[in-house]
């Protein structure tokens, strides 16, 4: 695991974001709103450390009493 975290460590609350681009656009129901991302970014650590996605890596994002949406990373260039 490289990355675990919640909601509730954001710095702003989901419903200060939503607030906030609604304000510039219209949301409709399935918008899908980015964030960044949490703690655990591999700039975040010194250059020997980093340790980026490759071929055959799986990545899991999941939302709590939603559902869960997995990849697996693929090469395009081999």
């Amino acid at each position: 695991m490289r990355q675990n975290s919640n909601t509730s460590d954001m710095i702003f609350h989901c419903d200060e974001i939503v607030s906030y681009i609604s304000q510039h656009m219209t949301l409709v129901p399935g918008d899908i709103i980015l964030t960044g991302t949490p703690e655990g970014v591999v700039l975040g650590y010194p250059e020997e450390k980093q340790v980026y996605l490759k071929d055959g890596d799986v990545v899991t994002i999941e939302i709590e009493k939603l559902g869960s949406l997995t990849n697996r990373m693929v090469n395009e260039q081999a």
